[in-house]
């Protein structure tokens, strides 16, 4: 991804990058794109009644994971508690649909590798949300 590269040189950062918040905006475009590949997968299983609440946490998590992304990667102004509270709320997501996935993935690789990708997330997530201090820009 580029996103280091078009944060770096927005002219409000001017090189001064929070490496943890741009780990988990890639992260989050990342887990938003399998979550959502997960889901279909899901749909296309024979026992897909059974799948109803993981094809639910694996399209809420895909939003909340596409929303993360985009207001984290916008540097004009300061929104600093919001994105933070978005970066909480999605590692708590990402937690949620890796547990239920993983409920899954002895039994279905994309819920395997969908659960490890929500982890990776969630923990992205929660640095970036640890290394950002509202009110400081």
């Amino acid at each position: 991804m580029r996103t280091h590269a078009m944060i770096a040189t927005h002219p409000q950062v001017r090189g001064a990058t929070n490496d943890a918040l741009i780990r988990a905006i890639e992260l989050a475009a990342d887990c938003a794109q399998v979550c959502a590949s997960c889901a279909d997968a899901c749909l296309a299983e024979p026992n897909v009644a059974e799948l109803t609440q993981c094809i639910r946490f694996n399209l809420d998590c895909a939003d909340l994971c596409t929303s993360t992304a985009l207001v984290g990667a916008r540097r004009t102004g300061s929104n600093e508690r919001v994105i933070q509270r978005l970066l909480a709320t999605c590692a708590e997501a990402c937690r949620l649909c890796g547990d239920e996935c993983s409920r899954h993935a002895q039994h279905m690789e994309h819920c395997r590798i969908c659960a490890e990708t929500c982890r990776e997330c969630e923990q992205a997530c929660s640095e970036a949300a640890d290394s950002i201090t509202p009110g400081v820009h």
